[in-house]
């Protein structure tokens, strides 16, 4: 086994720490020495080192801006998350606007609908589309106590929707227009055309017994009649508009896919005559009219009896 030589790094070790630990301790006490000639020595020393270790900062100077600007982002980073909260909360705040304004429009196009100043009205919620492939009709929030009759129109801000059909206490139910058990006369404007308005489960009802189809023209404005006293007349329901079929339809005007509020129309029945001779009052008032002018012959007979002085 071959022997080791001299081991030379321990004492060359402790000799270096030694002159070390000797020149901090020197060092140390010269600092703390309270002296204008140490002070100078100091300041000197300081103007002669420490600008030539600017190398040495940089590393710490490039740490602090990384420090300050991990604590940037992470101030940032909150502030975002503020923002983004704020926004959800905006957003909210947004839907229940938009909504409110809508229902304030439809409300207001509700006022602004100029109908019969005799019609009074009710104004509904639509709870439920009760609608299915047979049947077309929706369900309000008023009734009977309300004063709801059955038969009774309803509207939306626009136009006619439907009929009161089955009156509960505090809901009733409207057949639409669309359902097939529908029909309404209805006058089309300008021409004067009456025609039954049948609905046949689509979105656009047919006009059927039309007296003169070629006075009526796609685009014309369509009201009820009143005819039957089925609906106050008047009431606008829509505009002629030709179907794929090549048959007369109506374009309603009423907005089926958004029915959020209905009025309902206080409408009397107007009085019916049951007899032929009612409108004639009663007594003998003789001819209605003006008098019919003599024929020649009672002329000359009226004037000979006047000339002899007795009745003719």
């Amino acid at each position: 086994m071959a022997r080791k030589g001299p081991d030379f790094s321990t004492p060359i070790r402790r000799v270096l720490i030694a002159l070390v630990s000797i020149v901090l301790i020197a060092l140390f006490l010269f600092w703390r020495i309270d002296s204008p000639r140490a002070e100078q020595m100091r300041v000197a020393i300081i103007d002669r080192v420490v600008p030539s270790f600017d190398w040495a900062l940089i590393p710490v100077a490039k740490v602090t801006q990384m420090v300050s600007g991990f604590q940037s982002y992470a101030r940032i980073y909150e502030q975002n998350q503020e923002l983004r909260r704020e926004l959800q909360k905006m957003q909210a705040w947004r839907e229940a606007a938009v909504q409110l304004e809508q229902e304030n429009s439809k409300l207001l196009a509700q006022n602004n609908v100029r109908i019969d100043a005799a019609l009074t009205s009710v104004t509904g919620v639509v709870m439920a589309d009760s609608g299915s492939a047979f049947r077309q009709s929706v369900l309000l929030n008023v009734g009977t106590q309300d004063g709801i009759v059955d038969g009774w129109a309803t509207m939306d801000g626009l136009g006619l929707v439907g009929r009161i059909s089955g009156v509960g206490q505090r809901t009733s139910r409207v057949v639409l227009l669309t359902d097939p058990s529908s029909r309404i006369p209805v006058t089309v404007q300008p021409s004067g055309q009456r025609a039954l308005l049948t609905g046949d489960n689509s979105g656009l009802p047919f006009l059927d017994f039309i007296e003169s189809p070629d006075n009526v023209r796609p685009g014309d404005r369509v009201v009820t009649s009143g005819d039957g006293g089925v609906f106050p007349a008047g009431l606008l329901a829509g505009q002629v508009a030709l179907g794929s079929d090549g048959r007369m339809r109506l374009r309603m005007a009423a907005d089926y896919g958004r029915l959020e509020f209905l009025r309902v129309l206080r409408s009397h029945p107007a009085e019916a005559i049951s007899e032929a001779g009612t409108l004639i009052p009663p007594g003998d008032q003789g001819l209605i009219g003006p008098v019919m002018p003599d024929s020649p012959v009672d002329q000359a007979q009226s004037t000979g009896a006047l000339a002899t002085g007795t009745e003719p």
